[in-house]
């Protein structure tokens, strides 16, 4: 009897829902993050003779860049709403040259790689671009754990311990290099459709991606956040249907800040965690912050699910079958040097312990950012050797889920107890 697949989908689907549930219970602590089970769940689930078709991103572009974009913005506004630290040039410090020094090394490092492997050039800039952002879904091992629940809240000064740096630095860049990756992304796509001379895109480049876009995101990011903010703590929650809801504006008010900021031309990712930090900022001591973040972060675990899953899914389907040795290599060079290596020069001068810094520079998880990012370029313009860039995006994102997830706990737990 043949097997229907929407139902098979559903068997599936519920089952990973269901480990978004369970499974923290049994990770909790551990050197593993929840991503790998699912990674895996998928690999297994689209490997076994069922009738499941495996995902295929170059084929299902479209759904590929909604679907990892509608994930990002979620993680966006979860990683807004738990940072305790106000904004600020001191304050925000490590978060600085992370996205001033380190993202633009990082970019142009494996830009370089790129081009070993024999890609054009804008083929070699758009991966660059799409290994940039520190995933703010893959990296919640080692972000900050929730609203009032770092000792950072009152300021850098009274930030105790090594490891709140550390969570710090990497919860802020995940939060505004996702944003600030696109200009690269543009970059590449200029190039790919009117070719290398400046002259063709460099003014447009630098006054609208760089520029316009930028600035709109932050301005809609504080405005539509202060509106969001005064809705949301405008009055309680009384009844047992308003409680039933509790929380649900931090949804509704991810996908009304990031839509109308694109309408308006701006990038909606940067809108989203500037808005997110506005309503965490509005009431700072308001228990309502802890309902918001929860369902923040229920919805971003349920999108990660389901993103691991279709990655294992298309993995099994053939998605790094174009890789070659030299490949290999360069996803290698990717997680263990590029990024390390450019957070390192990043700290220099800065003045925090070195293994603190050294940490900092080694978790910057690559994840679901990367997969929009080169969907939605693909999308847009036509950049050759396709197969073998989603190859190479899909080994370094797998490398880094295994690496970093097995390693960020115990480090955390190391970090916590040195500096006690």
């Amino acid at each position: 009897m043949a097997l229907d697949v929407y139902t098979v989908g559903l068997v599936v689907i519920g089952l990973a829902l269901f480990g978004v549930a369970v499974l923290p219970r049994f990770a909790a602590g551990r050197a593993i993050s929840l991503p790998i089970f699912f990674v895996a769940f998928g690999m297994v689930v689209f490997g076994l003779p069922i009738g499941l078709p495996p995902p295929d991103p170059l084929e299902q572009g479209t759904t590929t860049e909604h679907f990892a974009e509608l994930g990002v913005i979620v993680a966006l506004m979860g990683v807004g709403l738990k940072i305790d630290r106000v904004p600020g040039v001191r304050a925000w410090a490590s978060t600085w040259r992370l996205l001033a020094i380190t993202m633009p090394l990082s970019i142009a490092g494996a830009a370089a790689l790129g081009r070993w492997l024999g890609f054009v050039i804008p083929t070699a800039i758009l991966l660059g671009a799409c290994i940039a952002p520190t995933d703010p879904v893959l990296a919640s091992e080692v972000q900050v754990r929730g609203p009032g629940m770092g000792t950072e809240a009152e300021g850098v000064e009274e930030a105790a311990g090594g490891e709140d740096e550390v969570r710090f630095a990497l919860t802020s860049e995940a939060g505004l290099n996702d944003g600030l990756a696109f200009p690269f992304t543009n970059l590449a796509i200029a190039i790919a459709l009117v070719g290398l001379a400046p002259g063709n895109w460099l003014g447009e480049w630098l006054l609208v991606d760089v520029g316009y876009r930028i600035v709109v995101g932050v301005i809609a990011g504080v405005v539509l956040g202060s509106l969001t903010a005064r809705a949301v703590f405008a009055t309680e929650p009384t009844t047992p249907v308003a409680e039933s809801v509790r929380g649900l504006e931090a949804i509704a008010g991810t996908l009304f800040v990031y839509g109308a900021t694109e309408l308006v031309g701006g990038y909606g990712f940067i809108a989203v965690f500037v808005a997110a930090l506005m309503v965490r900022h509005y009431e700072r001591s308001h228990d309502y912050n802890r309902s918001l973040h929860e369902v923040s972060e229920f919805t971003e675990q349920v999108m990660m699910a389901l993103i691991m899953l279709f990655f294992g899914g298309a993995i099994v389907g053939g998605l790094l079958q174009p890789l070659t040795l030299e490949a290999i290599v360069a996803v290698i060079a990717i997680v263990f040097v590029v990024r390390p290596l450019a957070g390192v020069v990043g700290f220099l001068g800065f003045d925090r312990d070195p293994v603190e810094r050294a940490t900092i520079a080694f978790f910057g998880v690559r994840g679901i950012g990367s997969f929009y990012y080169l969907a939605y370029a693909l999308n847009a313009a036509a950049f050759p050797d396709a197969d073998v860039l989603w190859a190479v995006v899909g080994a370094v994102v797998l490398l880094s889920i295994v690496v970093h997830g097995i390693t960020a706990t115990p480090a955390v737990r190391w970090l916590e107890k040195r500096a006690e």
